[in-house]
């Protein structure tokens, strides 16, 4: 199944200029959504995780359905002022402003083995924050996984260091 046929352009959001990939044709779509996850695993072969770590908001979706079928934890990285409990705290440049991601500071023990999901690398600020925390806290990243990879944004170069992949590119 051609999951791209369930990307949608969405131009001039959230602001003018952006070419905006809606994932929510795909989610919609419980076959394609499936293909997806299985695509998504296949990335991730037979590599052991111990925790994934979902980026707010639209890598909760496939990062809960990944942990499960890894029989990994979970873990949301969110804006901040969202997660209940004592959290660290990274800023970062979109390609459209600035932001900041926190995550619970007992989230991940050292050593734990992670796999890092969201929905789409555009200039690699906000997974580039993220792997920032995983590692403060001990992680190890063992794969940065995508749906989509926005190439002419370059956003690969943040995450040099790291295993990136991406089952769509644009």
């Amino acid at each position: 199944m051609d999951i791209e046929k369930y990307i949608r352009n969405i131009a001039d959001f959230p602001k003018q200029g952006i070419q905006f990939k809606d994932i929510t044709p795909l989610l919609a779509n419980k076959d394609a959504s499936a293909q997806c996850l299985e695509n998504l695993l296949q990335l991730v072969g037979g590599q052991k995780i111990d925790k994934v770590v979902g980026i707010e908001s639209r890598g909760f979706f496939f990062g809960t359905l990944l942990a499960q079928k890894l029989n990994a934890g979970f873990i949301p990285i969110r804006k901040p002022g969202k997660l209940p409990y004592t959290t660290l705290k990274e800023s970062y440049q979109l390609e459209y402003g600035m932001d900041a991601l926190e995550i619970h500071e007992d989230a991940i023990k050292k050593g734990d083995r992670v796999l890092l999901h969201d929905d789409v690398l555009a200039t690699g600020g906000t997974a580039s924050a993220a792997c920032s925390l995983i590692e403060k806290l001990g992680g190890e990243i063992v794969q940065c996984n995508f749906l989509i990879e926005l190439k002419g944004l370059n956003g690969i170069q943040k995450l040099k260091k790291h295993i990136v992949n991406s089952l769509l590119q644009y």
